[in-house]
């Protein structure tokens, strides 16, 4: 079948499955794992995956992990972390990115090879380890450093020095902005918020929301973690730490803008916090894991990628890939039981589903008669709590969507899940998935 924009064909193939899942737990960066790099959290979630569904190393064909901010050291991540997991020298990995929604393009990758009849059992996932991002120097500095390997002893330093200021030596962060614009995503969420007419009232009932429905369900997000021990003293991380179960809307309502001040109704408190984790799904054929009885089984129906204008629209992307992808499964909103939806911000959360309902947006940037859904079932909407919540690696949070609405769709018995996400970029992406057995 084509897509509505006919340019991309669903996928074909063999059936395809989400056969198991596994993820360390998620924690604000710089807290439980700052004695840790991103490769370690990888092993440990590759590890959990390969043990949860008593998989042997052996048995994979490939492995693809995502990540956003990489560690020079481990730029191809998923080779190194799988060779520590066990999986043996002769299997294949690579490394993928594509901002928050890095992980999603793992899976897809997975997908696509088992389709294509490349593979039968991938492991895909993400990492990210955001306590601890590379530290640069000006453009300038590193030029020198590049030039110094010609020196031969101390009497050629002072030629690095000359001309510079001690400020030019002071280290820097990397950006956090859009490369294209400038703009930081959170200056962007800010303006959707805005352009969608959504209040500050609205977004810190959001976030009160994500936490609660994470603090009521932490027995059920605790059987997709694998409990981790730390070093050097051999602490065990078994939950989430990012979840507050004391939080209020008048809590919630005393914090500042954080990124448009003083007026920005984009806060720390409805915003998603930087953080570290892992998270890893088994894709497996679907006659494989049948034949082998592996039960909860979630088949990956559909999939698809978005792009737009990355000004104005940045953050707006599972607005534009939720209807094309029910649009070519033949789908409506009402038909999906299960709804994961990325919460970078609260506001961007709501903005899209605003622009769901919206007969305008509908009308001009989805060619539709009207608003693709009239009113959306917000109970069908992560409530088992989200990214503001839970916390949001960059590189792992597309596989924690999909781990979680698998789960969901098993525990709940639905039919069809919906997972969908913004990314940097102006970018999105939508995965259909479908329960497998009765």
């Amino acid at each position: 079948m084509r897509s509505p924009n006919g340019k991309h064909p669903a996928p074909t193939g063999r059936g395809t499955v989400i056969a198991a899942a596994a993820r360390v737990p998620f924690s604000r960066a710089g807290s439980d794992y700052r004695e840790l790099v991103a490769y370690d959290l990888a092993r440990m979630a590759l590890a959990g995956v390969l043990a949860r569904a008593d998989l042997a190393g052996a048995e994979v064909d490939q492995v693809v992990m995502g990540t956003v901010v990489q560690n020079v050291a481990t730029s191809n991540v998923a080779r190194d972390a799988a060779l520590a997991a066990g999986v043996p020298d002769g299997v294949p990995a690579h490394t993928v990115t594509l901002a928050c929604i890095s992980s999603n393009r793992a899976i897809a990758d997975a997908v696509l090879a088992i389709g294509a009849g490349h593979a039968e059992v991938v492991l895909a996932g993400g990492v990210e380890m955001l306590g601890d991002v590379p530290i640069g120097f000006k453009r300038e500095v590193r030029r020198r450093f590049f030039d110094s390997r010609r020196y031969k002893g101390p009497k050629d330093w002072p030629a690095f020095f000359k001309g510079l200021k001690l400020k030019d030596l002071l280290p820097q962060a990397p950006a956090i902005a859009e490369f294209t614009t400038g703009e930081s995503m959170g200056e962007s969420a800010d303006r959707l918020a805005a352009r969608f007419g959504i209040t500050r009232e609205e977004q810190d009932a959001y976030a009160l929301r994500s936490h609660q429905g994470a603090a009521a369900h932490r027995d059920r997000l605790a059987e997709e973690i694998v409990p981790v021990s730390v070093p050097p003293k051999g602490r065990v991380v078994a939950a989430d730490n990012g979840v507050r179960d004391d939080t209020s809307l008048e809590r919630l309502a005393q914090l500042p803008p954080a990124f448009v001040k003083p007026f920005g109704t984009v806060t720390a408190g409805n915003a998603s916090p930087l953080t570290d984790g892992a998270a890893v799904v088994l894709v497996m054929t679907e006659e494989r894991a049948v034949a082998e009885g592996r039960a909860g089984l979630a088949r990956v129906r559909d999939l698809l990628f978005v792009a737009q204008d990355p000004k104005d629209e940045l953050l707006l992307g599972p607005a534009y890939a939720i209807p094309r992808l029910l649009a070519r499964n033949g789908l409506a909103w009402d038909d999906i039981d299960v709804v994961e939806l990325h919460e970078a911000f609260a506001g961007q959360v709501l903005a899209v589903l605003r622009a769901l309902e919206s007969d305008a947006f509908g009308r001009e940037k989805l060619g539709l008669a009207g608003a693709f859904v009239r009113e959306v079932d917000m109970g069908k909407v992560n409530p088992w709590g989200g990214s503001v919540s839970l916390g949001h690696p960059f590189g792992a949070t597309g596989a924690r969507l999909v781990a979680t609405a698998a789960h969901r769709l098993n525990v709940g018995g639905g039919r069809f899940a919906l997972v969908a996400a913004c990314a940097a970029g102006g970018q999105g992406h939508a995965l259909l998935l479908e329960r497998v057995g009765p």
